[in-house]
């Protein structure tokens, strides 16, 4: 806790979610700051975004904000990445690759709920992305494939907290440099192999706020 902001870090799973519960029921924190934290299950992540949305806080990303974290995230009514010279990063888990035309409201408001009650209560997360297993940096110019694979009709209730959509901010000389991208999660932490999105500006799409 820094003054009204509450800082959260590392993997979100349930051992702390009673703890992040209580604190915004204080109603003493007004930002919730995720710095790099990775990995959770959507168990976890159903519980911090609750959390999120009752108490009205609004969230922000500094580094990189992946699977249980993304979905927390987004349950703010204003969400922002932070500013500063780090990449931001921001993976959001999916069941399968989003279509066009899905992108345009699939994050926003109740819409982002309705993302992550996709995925089944019985859902496991990948214990892979762990606090302990840092994340390879995101490169500012990425090379990109031109196909990927969606996942199957039959693991359409598996949470995989590296398949989703990744949305990217770079810092440079004239301001910062926003893409996107879809992972289909066999890049593991090498996102330079995942398939970059056109016509996917963040803003647009709800998922930053200004």
């Amino acid at each position: 806790m820094e003054g009204s902001r509450l800082r959260v870090s590392g993997v979100l799973d349930g051992t702390s979610v009673t703890s992040f519960t209580e604190q915004l029921a204080t109603g003493k924190v007004q930002k919730v700051v995720f710095e790099d934290a990775t990995g959770g299950t959507a168990e976890a992540a159903q519980a911090y975004a609750a959390a999120i949305r009752t108490s009205g806080v609004q969230t922000e990303v500094r580094g990189q904000c992946h699977a249980a974290c993304a979905y927390a995230f987004l349950a703010a009514k204003h969400h922002r990445f932070g500013s500063g010279g780090q990449i931001n990063g921001l993976l959001i888990p999916v069941t399968s690759r989003p279509k066009p035309e899905e992108l345009a409201n699939r994050w926003r408001g109740e819409d982002a709920e309705k993302a992550l009650a996709a995925f089944g209560p019985g859902s496991q997360a990948s214990s892979s992305a762990s606090a302990d297993n840092a994340l390879m940096p995101i490169p500012t110019v990425i090379d990109v494939s031109t196909t990927a694979s969606s996942a199957p009709a039959a693991a359409r209730n598996d949470w995989q907290p590296e398949h989703g959509v990744l949305f990217v901010s770079n810092p440079t000389l004239f301001g910062r440099v926003y893409n996107a991208f879809y992972c289909d999660g066999t890049q593991g932490r090498d996102f330079s192999r995942c398939e970059r999105l056109s016509n996917a500006d963040p803003y647009a799409l709800g998922v930053l706020t200004r």
